[in-house]
This record gives structure tokens, sequence and C-alpha cells, in this order.
């Protein structure tokens, strides 16, 4: 057996999948627990997959260590497609949520900076790589108005806008390496998890910082909603639950706050200490001479 990196269900959930370092893709029933098709093609450790229902027809998505993205017919184990351009390996894969009908777009994130998109159905990449990160891209998500938000190593978490030529014109900075972003849209959230081992919560109209979830106490790997909870995972081995429920996501930054307040009182100097014993004897000789 060899670690897995990456899960994800076929469209109609009748299926798990599991990419491997193996260099394959495993799949499973989920009802019965039985293991069924081996997806294979890849010359490295497959790093990510997806799945969608695309012109009536399921299809699985890989990307991995080998720097190629394959596309798999989920029924028949067949590979359909073979679709080169990165460097160096994919780190993410995401279906472009408005191209799925008449020519179905999956967008994949490398560890060469690079942000490519390739017509799931031939035809190979469809445009220059975007750019807009100094280094690794480590996930890709579509929100509710189609746009694109991005996290990577070079500390910042990005969104990408459809209608102005996938221009920033957000950009979130972290202390350390971004290795997850996940979008509420019913809160107006952008939540992300970071190598510092913390999951924060920004506001994703303004930018500004909302709060900050501290417990892991190694980096955050994963998120996941799940309605208004969003789920973390880190290199702790941890799993752990924040709520983003309006009056539950107040209450912690209440309980923030007055924990950060309490600790500038105790941190704070106290006026009677800042002088030594000699030198406050020192003091009272020079104010008994006057």
């Amino acid at each position: 057996m060899a670690p897995v990196t990456s899960l994800c269900v076929s469209p109609d959930g009748k299926l798990l999948f599991a990419g491997c370092w193996d260099k394959a893709i495993w799949s499973w029933d989920t009802a019965t627990g039985q293991q069924r098709q081996k997806y294979e093609g890849h010359n490295d450790f497959v790093r990510t997959i997806t799945s969608g229902r695309l012109r009536g027809e399921d299809l699985l998505i890989s990307g991995g260590a080998d720097a190629q993205v394959l596309v798999f017919n989920i029924s028949s184990g067949q590979r359909l497609e073979t679709f080169k351009g990165h460097a160096r390996g994919i780190q993410d894969l995401a279906l472009d949520p408005e191209s799925e009908g008449s020519q179905p777009i999956v967008f994949s994130a490398g560890s060469d900076r690079e942000i490519r998109r390739f017509d799931v159905f031939g035809g190979g990449c469809t445009t220059d790589p975007l750019l807009p990160h100094d280094t690794s891209v480590y996930k890709l998500v579509f929100d509710n108005d189609g746009d694109l938000w991005t996290a990577s190593a070079d500390k910042t978490t990005k969104c990408l806008v459809r209608e102005d030529a996938w221009k920033a014109n957000l950009t979130l900075d972290h202390p350390d390496f971004v290795k997850d972003v996940v979008v509420h849209e019913t809160g107006g959230w952008v939540v992300t998890a970071c190598r510092d081992e913390e999951v924060r919560v920004w506001n994703r109209s303004t930018g500004a910082l909302h709060h900050t979830f501290s417990g892991h106490f190694e980096e955050v790997t994963g998120l996941v909603l799940v309605g208004s909870t969003v789920v973390s995972v880190g290199i702790d081995a941890t799993i752990r639950q924040w709520s983003l429920r309006s009056d539950e996501l107040q209450q912690a930054v209440d309980l923030a706050k007055k924990s950060a307040e309490e600790e500038e009182e105790k941190e704070a100097p106290n006026a009677e200490s800042l002088l030594t014993a000699e030198e406050e004897a020192e003091l009272a000789e020079l104010m008994g001479d006057d």
C-alpha cells in the first residue's frame, strides 16, 4: 500500500476515488466498500483528482507530479486525453463551472507557478498560462460568480476576476505559505489555511482580516466547508471544526479580543517594578536631600 494524496467522488456519488503515490487512481463502491476499477497512466505519483459529468459523460480528471493532466472515462477506465504544458508537477485542478456545456475547460495549478486551461475534449491548452503568483499555486476554487480564488506558496490568496481577463482584484497577504482556500457564499467570507498553523477568516468584499482561528500546532493543509462549518486538517494529525454562523463567529471574535487584552495587561510593565531596589533607595535619598 502507498500513501493517498487526494480524494473525490463520482458525479452520481456512487464511487470514491483515491489518488495515490503508486501512480494510480483507485476506486471503491461507496455503498458496499468493494474495490472497483484502477486508473493508470501517470509516470509519477498522483497529486490531485476531480470528476464531472460533461456532455453526458462521467469523467475522472487527474493531475500528477509528472506534470501531466489525464482524462479518463469512469465507466470503461479508458484514458481519453493526456494534457501537457506544465514544467513541474500539478498541484490542483478545477472544472470551470461556466464552460461545462459546450466546451468544458479544466484549470490546472502547478508548482511552476502557472495556471493553465485545457479543453477536456481535446485541443490541449487553450491559451497562454495565467501567472498571478510568484511561485507554486496550491489551490484553485471557483466561487458562485465564476471568479477564481487561488492559494499560493508566495504567501498570498488572490481573487482572479473572469470579466477582467482573470486579473487579481483582491490579494490577501499571509505570513507563510497559503495551502487552501474556501469561499463561504452565505456569510460573505473567504477562509484560508496557512502553514503558520492558523485558519483565517476574511471579508470577501473588502479583504479585511475578520478573525483568526487558532488550535492547530502544525501546518494547516486543507479546508472543507460543510454548511456554515469550516473543517480544517493539519500535519498535527487533527481535524478541527470552526463555526461561521454569525452569532458563533462573533463570539469567537469577542473571546479572542478579550484574551488579547488580558495578555497585554499581563505583559504591561508595572510602574512600581521599573526601578531596582538599589535605584529606589538612591531616588529616595535624593528626594530626601531636597
